[in-house]
């Protein structure tokens, strides 16, 4: 039987959009030490620009001096929750997704995490981080969608707070591509 890292493996190598990304994720998960898989999910802080308040995957713009959508998923990554580069083994990209309110096209990355994280929130770009199990997304019951502008969106409640929009769309993504969707 395919293990889950097996089943993500087969995930494309690079950015699959017929856009450009202008922007980057990473899906970082990890087995802890009961073997559960974990994901790492931040809370942006009140006062960011752009979707204060939110939850999301550590990630923002591509910068030009990132060498690849890749790296620009990296780079975000160690500098809002202090996961280096080395700790990362690129299992491959989502379909991108994009965010009607900015003309944002995001490229989530999954990557699996060598061992658990010690993570370091930047309170300038973190408020928080949580680390729920992925088995917690695959129950459908959890799962709602609303109605905004004409588009269907996704939410799911996940430790008090509220997981929706294009983070909630790239789970959705995720959880797609481990049922062999």
């Amino acid at each position: 039987m395919a293990t889950l890292w097996d089943t993500l493996t087969d995930l494309p190598s690079e950015h699959i959009g017929s856009r450009p990304a202008t922007a980057a994720v990473l899906i970082p998960l990890f087995e802890d030490e009961d073997e559960v898989v974990r994901v790492v999910i931040t809370k942006r802080p009140d006062h960011m620009p752009s979707h204060p308040g939110q939850l999301a995957f550590p990630g923002g713009k591509i910068d030009p001096t990132d060498e690849s959508v890749l790296a620009a998923a990296l780079r975000e990554a160690d500098e809002e929750v202090g996961i280096t580069p080395d700790q990362v083994t690129p299992l491959g990209f989502l379909e991108p997704v994009s965010t009607n309110r900015f003309e944002v096209v995001v490229a989530p990355v999954v990557g699996r995490l060598k061992g658990v994280p010690r993570l370091v929130p930047d309170p300038s770009e973190v408020a928080s981080t949580m680390v729920p199990p992925l088995h917690y997304f695959l129950n459908e019951d959890r799962w709602r969608t609303e109605s905004w502008s004409g588009h269907e969106l996704w939410f799911i409640d996940v430790e008090g707070e509220v997981l929706w929009g294009a983070s909630a769309a790239m789970m959705r993504s995720l959880l797609d591509v481990i049922r062999g969707q």
